[in-house]
């Protein structure tokens, strides 16, 4: 098992929290990292699966069997399954409150974002936080022994990213596109074809990190713009893709206002390709986009929460792959790179002088090299910059 940087800040939570919702794509490690707490859990735990019938009959009386698990901590996976359990959640939450115990009540584990979160804001708000799980970081693959070509070939899936070959790492998250398109798609849309949610997941992953243009999309598939921009919101909502905004000021430049859209784990990038290698990846056209997915969502996802991600480009064409906001104001600027010897653009130079944006970062697939400035921008590879993401996270 690869240990997640996550764990930590998970059991954190539900030290200082009745309840916490940890969010993710179906088999990214939630049920493995909720075990794991729970078996360590000192007032103990219980689990309940709500896809088991068997556990499903125990939630009969949900209100009566929930409350006489006090002062355990209660997990409860794929719990969008019971939306209307959340009202009686709160109930419970407040009564245990009254009496004591107050926090590591609840750990609820899904795979759809919006919707969950939607019924647990209705019902829960001010009794609950939010964690989100990624896929396996590079800092977290490169603290197993696994290399970061490895990692960016196979994806952050932890069965997908251990395969014990690049064809079985291939099968595994072929079939994992199969079970999403076949499964979970019917759950959360009923409405919508799978075989035309997957020729359009297809044709994201050709342009993935480009600018989202519902148009062209929904004239290649015969839909209309809408319907193109409503069954991209399920693929966020289901935490395969990612809405990146672009930052806008009052500025005189003209800049673009089109959000860029990324497949989040490159495993199914490639899947969805028909990438097997890394031979067939470095070769491919999708290498540059593909390699920056990764880099955009391991940023993302190991920078502070008071860090707010964005990307910049002008009119003109000027750009900056990755920029970080907070409090408004732009900080860092991040330009990604597949060679490992970069050459910065003048394009991003004047970008970062127009923003005033001083903290300025090159990133690349190398590894083992030290970091070092060319130009007033720090040129280092992609598991550094994580690794010192989480270092700026650490209490002083």
């Amino acid at each position: 098992m690869i240990p997640r940087k996550l764990s930590t800040d998970l059991r954190s939570r539900l030290e200082n929290y009745a309840s916490v919702v940890l969010l993710g794509p179906r088999q990214i490690g939630k049920t493995t990292m909720a075990r794991t707490l729970a078996d360590s859990w000192p007032a103990g735990a219980i689990y309940l699966d709500l896809e088991r019938p068997a556990d499903l009959r125990r939630l009969s009386d949900a209100d009566a069997f929930l409350r006489a698990q006090a002062p355990k901590l209660v997990v409860l996976d794929e719990v969008h399954r019971m939306p209307g359990l959340f009202t009686t959640l709160r109930g419970i939450i407040d009564d245990n409150r009254r009496s004591g115990f107050r926090t590591g009540q609840f750990l609820l584990l899904g795979s759809a974002s919006l919707e969950l979160i939607r019924h647990v804001d209705e019902s829960l708000a001010g009794r609950v936080s939010h964690l989100h799980l990624g896929g396996i970081a590079p800092d977290e693959a490169a603290q197993t022994g696994i290399d970061l070509p490895t990692l960016w070939l196979r994806g952050g899936f932890p069965d997908s990213l251990t395969s014990q070959s690049d064809a079985d790492s291939s099968q595994w998250r072929a079939d994992l596109v199969t079970t999403y398109l076949e499964r979970d798609v019917p759950l959360f849309a009923p409405r919508i074809p799978s075989h035309t949610l997957r020729r359009l997941w297809t044709m994201i992953a050709h342009t993935s990190g480009g600018l989202f243009n519902a148009s062209r999309l929904g004239e290649n598939l015969g839909i209309s713009s809408p319907t193109v921009s409503r069954y991209v919101d399920l693929l966020s909502d289901l935490s395969l893709l990612r809405r990146l905004d672009p930052w806008y000021a009052n500025m005189t430049t003209r800049l673009t206002k089109t959000p860029k859209v990324y497949v989040r784990d490159t495993g199914l990038l490639h899947s969805l390709l028909e990438v097997d290698t890394m031979q067939d990846l470095l070769g491919h056209p999708i290498a540059g986009g593909s390699f920056e997915s990764l880099a955009v969502e391991s940023l993302i996802n190991a920078a502070p929460a008071s860090w707010h991600p964005y990307f910049y480009r002008t009119a003109t064409g000027n750009e900056i792959d990755l920029v970080f906001s907070r409090a408004n104001t732009l900080e860092m600027a991040i330009e990604i790179k597949t060679s490992t010897s970069p050459v910065i653009s003048s394009g991003s130079y004047r970008s970062c002088d127009a923003l005033g944006i001083v903290t300025r970062y090159v990133v690349h697939p190398g590894d083992g090299r030290e970091p070092y400035e060319s130009g007033g921008v720090m040129v280092t590879g992609l598991t550094e910059l994580v690794k010192q993401f989480r270092a700026s996270q650490q209490p002083t």
